[in-house]
């Protein structure tokens, strides 16, 4: 296997629906043809996919000041990453000062999944990031056992609610009490919720009732491959 398959990347737009804004773009890997990160990495040998990960964080800054100028990013980050090469977040705002991108412009995403082998010493490393402004984001959040966990031990900037919990919750009532009490207890922690993975109307105003603002997904925007795509709003009807 090679250690650099072909990539390229797709942007997604987080929106704000209260104020018709887009946040930040998600930088997604994709093939050169479109070939969903599955693919990509699948061509890596697991042992070598940490030191990709720090090449495509730089790769996603340097296309997307190409595409849209000094955005917002939100970027994924494999933990493991920092203990392989703790440069592995310093490099990341070098090449986005390069790009005339400030920290503040850079959300890390870490998956609720992802193995934390020594969850006090990440929490050090990435605190001492986010002083400078950096902001961390837990993704997929309540597809494992780990995310009360990750919440008390980091407190992220925000979490991504996993989308096995947004698809038809306007019909599911166990979700809906388990979405409620995340919001709520975020709310309290002062920890920004998005729904992401949102595709229909009937998703979208169930969440807009519970009083969540952030959105991802396909009824706002499509991921663009290498461009940066407009977002639709859903109107009340």
């Amino acid at each position: 296997m090679t250690l650099q398959p072909p990539f390229t990347f797709a942007f997604q737009p987080i929106v704000r629906v209260t104020s018709g804004e887009i946040v930040s773009f998600e930088a997604l890997v994709r093939g050169l043809n479109g070939e969903s990160a599955a693919q990509v990495l699948g061509r890596v040998d697991p042992l070598d996919r940490h030191k990709l990960d720090l090449q495509l964080r730089r790769e996603a800054i340097q296309l997307a000041s190409v595409l849209g100028g000094p955005c917002h990013l939100n970027l994924n980050l494999m933990p493991r990453s920092l203990a392989i090469a703790p440069e592995a977040i310093s490099s990341t705002l070098a090449m986005a000062a390069h790009c005339g991108m400030p920290p503040d412009h850079i959300t890390l995403e870490i998956t609720e999944n992802e193995i934390i082998d020594d969850p006090r010493e990440f929490s050090e490393q990435i605190n001492s990031y986010r002083a400078s402004g950096v902001r961390l984001a837990i993704d997929d959040f309540g597809a494992g056992y780990a995310g009360l966990n990750l919440l008390a031990e980091f407190q992220p900037d925000a979490i991504k609610l996993d989308m096995t919990l947004v698809r038809g919750i306007e019909s599911r009532g166990p979700r809906q009490a388990i979405v409620r009490g995340i919001h709520r207890t975020c709310l309290d922690l002062g920890i920004d919720v998005i729904a992401e993975g949102v595709e229909t109307e009937a998703e979208y105003w169930w969440f807009r009732q519970e009083g969540v603002e952030l959105f991802q997904g396909y009824l706002f925007a499509r991921p663009g491959l290498r461009q940066m795509p407009m977002a639709f709003y859903p109107t009340q009807s």
